[in-house]
């Protein structure tokens, strides 16, 4: 008897967990995990879940007959946030995918949670190089920038106008050291020097100690290594204490179109960015950018329409892989080619990383301008092949040496 109770026991538990993978399998989930109220919500946030919504409504709200269903929620700026959330969407809520992430130590952190749980994470947001180099997963996909094209794109430029001496003020987490890491190497490959560079916590209102000591080093460039709202304090502050009247180029790699506009042309006038998307480069950018207007009320950042993009493009390599399990939905996303509004015959290499151009773009003068957003013009097209962190210089261990 005791034999029959266990045996019947051990029946009932199979099927009870058969039927719990059933139920939760009756939908293929996304979760954008994002800033929605800190330094970086304006650039990702409530517009990244409008570009998922879009992109789920694009591809007909279904995929191999299961409905796509999509979840959000804030992290808070705080990395134990993040990682605890998507624990637990991975663990209790079957979130196949989640995307976003403007925090480059969240990232990290969850590259090697998503190989253990075996699913799949779009770092959209976030921007440090070493997601496809020492830190890379094979369940990762770094799908829009990094620190390293962006970057090389600015600095290559600046050089070509003399700038031979830099200065760096830098959000002091994985992200900013990143980025004054990878602009480093850049610098000293174009002949330049690096004179200094100082460290803020991030969402840092007052940025005069860090200016005067940009100004008192005597660098001919400063590069603002931050994101968000702190770009922003740091420019404005920046032109308060006259480094640009005093000859100083101030690159701001990480800024978006939301970032200029916070800090007004007036301003912003001649900064140059990288960006892999402009509103109108295409007809159908155009189109992308007057939906998401008349949603959001201004145009999205390049983090924004790039998220259109990865959602569509998982949901297509969920459609060719016949199935929602991540090993073979990572394949044809290697597989298919990436053409949007954005990015036209994009491809994932090994590593995770997505190949795709990227564009030099200058903020304009105030008399250039014809609207309160129309706020940059473009000055170079780099290709990907050269903007972007050659496969054997990464340093992933998914790459044969």
């Amino acid at each position: 008897m005791p034999y029959l109770r266990a045996a019947a026991a051990a029946l009932l538990s199979c099927c009870l967990l058969g039927a719990t993978a059933l139920a939760q399998n009756k939908a293929v989930k996304i979760g954008v995990l994002d800033d929605m109220s800190g330094p970086y919500a304006e650039n990702t946030g409530p517009g990244d879940v409008a570009a998922a919504k879009f992109a789920i409504a694009d591809f007909g709200g279904s995929v191999l007959g299961k409905p796509i269903e999509l979840v959000s929620a804030d992290f808070q700026s705080k990395v134990d946030v993040g990682v605890s959330i998507a624990k637990r969407w991975w663990d209790d809520e079957n979130v196949d995918m989640i995307l976003g992430i403007p925090n480059s130590a969240i990232a990290l952190a969850l590259v090697k949670v998503a190989e253990e749980k075996n699913r799949i994470l779009m770092p959209t947001a976030a921007a440090t190089s070493a997601l496809t180099g020492k830190a890379c997963g094979p369940n990762s996909v770094h799908f829009i920038y990094d620190t390293y094209g962006q970057t090389k794109t600015i600095v290559n430029a600046l050089a070509k106008q003399g700038g031979d001496s830099w200065f760096f003020i830098t959000v002091d987490y994985a992200f900013g050291l990143a980025v004054e890491q990878d602009a480093t190497q850049f610098i000293k490959a174009a002949g330049g020097k690096v004179l200094g560079s100082v460290r803020h916590p991030l969402n840092t209102a007052d940025f005069s100690s860090y200016v005067l000591q940009a100004d008192s080093s005597k660098a001919k460039n400063l590069m603002v290594a931050n994101g968000g709202g702190d770009i922003i304090n740091a420019v404005k502050q920046a032109s308060e204490f006259g480094l640009m009247k005093k000859g100083v180029r101030i690159s701001v790699p990480l800024a978006q179109f939301p970032d200029i506009h916070g800090i007004g042309l007036k301003i912003a006038q001649g900064l140059l960015i990288s960006s892999p998307f402009y509103y109108d480069m295409t007809p159908e950018a155009r189109a992308y950018t007057d939906r998401f207007t008349k949603e959001i009320g201004r145009p999205p950042s390049f983090i924004q329409a790039g998220t259109y993009g990865a959602v569509l493009h998982y949901l297509k390599a969920v459609q060719a892989a016949g199935t929602d399990e991540a090993k073979a939905v990572l394949a044809e996303m290697r597989k298919i080619p990436i053409n949007d509004f954005m990015t036209k015959n994009g491809t994932v290499r090994p590593d995770g990383r997505v190949i795709r151009d990227m564009y030099l773009m200058q903020a304009k003068t105030p008399e250039e301008s014809k609207g309160g957003w129309d706020l940059v013009k473009m000055i170079a097209t780099v290709p990907g092949s050269e903007a972007l962190r050659p496969l054997n210089e990464g340093d992933c261990p998914l790459v044969a040496k």
